[in-house]
């Protein structure tokens, strides 16, 4: 008896420490980011010769080989980046939709951590067990203007069987050479995801595709499935509650439906929204200590450890979030009262070289939004909806625009003022009021679909202004709202 309480004693202390070990190296790195992460990336909107410059810096390391291994249908380079010397082939890859980025910022930054001092014993440990290769933003020419597609138009991960674009016959040949044991497939979803039934952003997903419609599990798919949980354990310590799966249904012609099916273990990580971080600077720190910690349970074999039960335990995904819900503010209509929710999103829309964008703001839904939930969330109950007028002075200058007391005029209820039309020769403003030509003309009824621009009255004064979008009290108005926009 004494002998097998001991046993019993020993498992757990084993165990006890292994855990201790994963977590505090997720947590060193989670504190450490800043040391690994590459400045030269900054923003999101990134393209090819960004990347070459980087890689340029790196073929200087003796430790890590870089090859061209195709070219996209405009001729830009795509590269597979290389290091360790085990047994287990790891292969990720990003950016095959081009305006996914996230995942590519944390790929340069996990290459700055293997070429750091830090970290050796680890270090030692996955590249002795595994080779790691990585083939950064696999779409450049979608990547050059912004865009989910290539150059041909098509959606390289729905290529997987015809292999028409050269991005996808690359993928495909380097899948293949490899043999790879495991892959990350690493892509960008929508910030209006939430983990499932709760208010929380889905800032992290996940999925262990599925390689036939029955949905099987093998030793392939299982393993991914480990490899998930333990990931998800990591991202619990530093954003409890925003992790989701992604729905696994079967896709015939997507890459990682197939991959998992060609024998390699694949993991989907979509990367989602968090709090004010529109530049996903922290979701990319979240997949740079996520991946490692991923890479490390690999290497390692940790991973073996973890119960493919608790993968289903992951919530949902689900498309539940806006930008800003408002909840049961009172709004006239032929003389009658109602009550309303309001559901508010923020659009993003090009600048010229795509590296830059301005917001517009839009009323996707009202009614009852009781199941949704909203980045910014007000209750309105007892508040009064009117929508934005127009100002009765014209602006005829710049000067005279920014000599204006934005502030005074939104606590009237004004949201637009008519200027000159050498003011209208932009797409956006960065005054707090939209800029309108004589002959505008505001909505007269509250709709989706409609600009939201629009004031909450208390008391018969305004509490709140909607100004493209953005919530603010009229006083902060010229900090807090991002731009505004230009009818003309």
């Amino acid at each position: 008896m004494k002998k097998k309480l001991l046993l019993v004693a020993v498992i757990l202390m084993v165990t006890g420490i292994a855990s201790a070990q994963k977590d505090d190296f997720a947590e060193k790195l989670f504190a450490n980011y800043s040391t690994f992460k590459e400045e030269a990336i900054t923003k999101r909107r990134i393209k090819h010769d960004n990347i070459l410059s980087l890689l340029e810096d790196l073929k200087s390391e003796k430790n890590i080989q870089i090859q061209k291994v195709g070219e996209s249908i405009e001729g830009r380079s795509l590269h597979l980046v290389s290091l360790g010397e085990g047994d287990t082939d790891v292969f990720l890859w990003s950016q095959m939709h081009g305006d996914e980025s996230t995942a590519t910022m944390a790929i340069f930054d996990i290459l700055n951590f293997f070429n750091s001092d830090d970290y050796k014993a680890e270090k030692e440990e996955m590249l002795q067990n595994s080779r790691i290769h990585f083939l950064p933003m696999l779409n450049p020419d979608g990547a050059e203007e912004f865009t989910r597609r290539n150059a041909l138009g098509i959606d390289v991960n729905r290529d997987a069987l015809r292999l028409q674009s050269p991005e996808a016959k690359t993928l495909k040949r380097i899948r293949d050479s490899l043999d790879a044991d495991f892959g990350f497939n690493l892509h960008d979803q929508s910030k209006y995801y939430n983990a499932e039934r709760t208010e929380k952003p889905a800032t992290i997903s996940f999925l262990a595709p599925a390689y036939n419609y029955e949905k099987e599990i093998n030793e392939v798919r299982g393993n991914a499935m480990k490899v998930i949980v333990r990931m998800n354990e990591v991202l619990q310590q530093f954003a409890p509650g925003q992790v989701g799966r992604y729905n696994d249904d079967f896709e015939p012609r997507a890459f990682g439906d197939n991959i998992q099916k060609w024998g390699t273990s694949t993991i989907l990580i979509e990367s989602g929204g968090y709090p004010g971080d529109p530049e996903k600077q922290e979701i990319r720190k979240l997949n740079f200590v996520s991946i490692l910690s991923a890479l490390k349970a690999i290497a390692t074999e940790d991973y073996k450890t973890e119960e493919i039960s608790d993968y289903e335990n992951i919530p949902n995904n689900d498309r539940m979030l806006f930008d800003l819900k408002l909840l049961g503010l009172s709004y006239d209509l032929n003389g009658q009262s109602y009550v309303l929710d309001l559901g508010v999103n923020l659009s993003e829309n090009d600048l010229e070289d795509n590296s830059e964008f301005y917001y517009s703001g839009r009323i996707v839904d009202q009614g009852d939004l009781s199941t949704s939930y909203g980045y910014k969330q007000i209750d309105a109950s007892g508040m009064h909806l009117e929508l934005g007028k127009v100002f009765p002075n014209k602006i005829n200058s710049e000067k005279e625009l920014q000599e204006i007391d934005a502030g005074k005029i939104l606590e009237e209820g004004y949201a637009y003022v008519r200027v000159d039309t050498s003011l209208l020769d932009k797409k956006f403003s960065d005054s707090p009021l939209n800029l309108v030509s004589e002959d505008f003309e505001v909505n007269k009824n509250l709709q989706p679909g409609k600009d939201a621009n629009f004031f909450l009255y208390e008391n018969g004064e305004v509490e709140y202004a909607v100004i493209n979008g953005f919530l603010v009290d009229p006083k902060k108005a010229e900090s807090e709202i991002k731009n505004t926009l230009i009818y003309k």
